[in-house]
């Protein structure tokens, strides 16, 4: 159930189900049935206004309304458009319907506390206005339960279509969009029930969906995780680039390599502020270096295989050499914050340097300053860092309370475990360690990303309210034991 389906993809899904006998009108009589179970379950029989749109969202509008007035539910119906405009399935569903269809207007909610939004769902394309703008803005304050998408969203986006209610419930069906998990698409769905309608699971077989919920079921199997005679050096020794003025970023992530599994762990830091990275974990080792050069040196140890460049590195022509360098030396890259911003002026110098092997994790700035417009930075955030994925070769881990990691191959997943606490400084760094971590144990890179991201939100999840950064790598240890079982 991790697969997120496109618009075109779930449309297509529907239609295969069809075209192997079974009939659309015994999947949307399925869908409203969802639709009620889940109302019922929540709520007891009270007013209910059930507003239907035009197509086939509406068509389940109808089934929902009949179902629940057979239940004892109070129910009125109200019509975007003329019945006589139905046609298909959402024709003959209308055919069923007992009671009095009303038009669509904002006084049919009054009285009606519970609301079942059956106007358009997922495939609307184009911004709500007139009547059905005005519907949906008077739905405000009352309990929605939206059919398959809140009207407003864009199932493929989570964007805002001028104007969408926050719903209190969203049955979906088959399978998720990527608007249920993107925001602001994920905070107005409210709780998401993903509803079986009959629609096999091989419909997916055609499909080959390419975004996913992250999930351990993603990356479990390839976690690296300690083998009974191993040694330290058979996990990775992992490089990090300290900077000079905010030290605590390489320190918070050297921490978090270590504790991911990374079997040795190397500071590379300016000399004059060698005593304060040697004050830090007694466990990370600390090289002082005095240009980009001493870390080019300090990489031609062939059992360094993974370098993390930019946490508090600063921006400048020293950061950009030290990327170069371990560019250079054929190093699994992890490159944050400064690493990428010091490209900013010439982005072209870094992109066309890297490949499969090295992860980016930019916040939304940072993305910015890298890609430009040559990804669309005007499109949704899953083809934004698609995009980037594509035209750098590296995976691309883009930060966000619904953080996006794509590989260069057109895989990505959204990330939704983490919870709001992360939103303080340092944690990014912390991540960024994590990912280092795996990779230096020879993860796959879009693994290793998906696999630290999903652990991060965890780590979080399990300090709680109150968390700052330095929290985060003592916390990896419970998430790791729980996902070793």
């Amino acid at each position: 159930m991790d697969e997120l389906l496109s618009v075109a993809e779930m449309n297509r899904a529907d239609a295969l189900t069809i075209a192997s006998g079974v009939p659309g009108l015994v999947l949307m009589e399925a869908a409203g049935a969802a639709v009620v179970r889940a109302v019922c379950a929540r709520w007891a029989p009270h007013p209910t206004a059930v507003l239907c749109g035009p197509g086939n969202n509406g068509g389940d509008g109808f089934v929902i309304a009949r179902l629940l007035l057979e239940a004892g539910w109070p129910v009125r119906l109200a019509l975007l458009g003329t019945r006589s405009a139905l046609r298909g399935d959402a024709a003959l569903a209308a055919d069923r319907w007992p009671g009095p269809i009303e038009a669509a207007d904002p006084y049919i909610l009054k009285g009606n506390p519970l609301v079942i939004d059956a106007l358009f769902g997922a495939g609307l394309s184009r911004p709500l206005d007139g009547v059905a703008k005005t519907i949906v803005e008077a739905m405000a304050g009352r309990t929605v339960v939206a059919v398959d998408m809140p009207s407003g969203l864009h199932g493929d986006s989570g964007r805002v279509l001028g104007v969408a209610p926050q719903a209190a419930l969203t049955v979906t069906f088959f399978r998720r969009k990527p608007g249920h998990v993107l925001l602001p698409g994920r905070s107005l769905c409210g709780e998401v029930v993903v509803a079986d309608i009959g629609i096999p699971d091989r419909a997916l077989d055609g499909l080959v969906p390419q975004t996913l919920v992250n999930s351990p079921a993603l990356w479990r199997r390839h976690f690296p995780w300690p083998r009974l005679g191993g040694h330290k050096y058979a996990r990775g020794h992992a490089v990090v680039s300290g900077g000079g003025r905010m030290t605590g970023a390489a320190r918070l992530a050297s921490v978090a390599a270590l504790r991911t599994g990374a079997g040795l762990v190397t500071v590379a830091c300016p000399a004059d502020v060698f005593p304060i990275y040697a004050a830090g974990s007694p466990s990370v080792i600390v090289e002082p270096m005095r240009s980009a050069d001493e870390f080019a040196q300090i990489l031609g140890d062939a059992r360094k295989n993974a370098v993390l460049l930019g946490p508090g590195a600063g921006v400048g022509v020293e950061t950009r050499a030290q990327v170069l360098a371990a560019l250079a030396a054929g190093k699994a890259c992890v490159l944050d914050a400064d690493a990428l911003t010091s490209f900013a002026d010439s982005p072209d110098d870094l992109l066309d340097r890297l490949n499969s092997r090295c992860v980016l994790t930019p916040h939304e700035g940072e993305f910015t300053r890298l890609f430009g417009a040559s990804v669309g930075l005007d499109s949704d955030k899953l083809s934004r860092t698609r995009a980037a994925a594509s035209r750098s070769g590296a995976v691309v881990l883009l930060k966000g309370a619904d953080t996006v990691v794509a590989a260069p191959d057109g895989r990505a997943v959204v990330n939704i475990n983490a919870p709001p606490d992360l939103a303080t400084a340092g944690s990014g760094d912390v991540l960024a360690g994590v990912v280092l971590g795996l990779i230096a144990q020879g993860m796959e890179a879009f693994e290793a990303a998906c696999a630290a991201v999903w652990i991060h939100g965890e780590a979080a999840k399990l300090v709680g309210p109150g968390l700052i950064s330095e929290d985060l790598p003592g916390a990896l240890c419970g998430v790791l034991r729980a996902l070793k079982g």
